[in-house]
């Protein structure tokens, strides 16, 4: 196998490894409840998606202490 013939410099590296950093979901708001929603995604708290019911939400059930 072939090898390096040279060290390559620590900028060389570095600007080699700049777009290996993680990156923040950008979230939007949901436009009927106003939870935080990933973009492009059916909205986990009430289940709309562009103004429309896509999905039907169970109700959580109460836990007794």
């Amino acid at each position: 196998m072939p090898n390096p013939k040279r060290r390559h410099s620590n900028s060389r590296t570095r600007l080699r490894r700049t777009h290996d950093v993680i990156r923040l979901k950008s979230l939007s708001n949901c436009s009927n409840c106003g939870a935080s929603v990933l973009s492009h995604r059916v909205c986990p708290e009430c289940g709309y998606y562009k103004g429309r019911l896509i999905v039907t939400i169970k109700a959580k059930k109460e836990t007794k202490k």
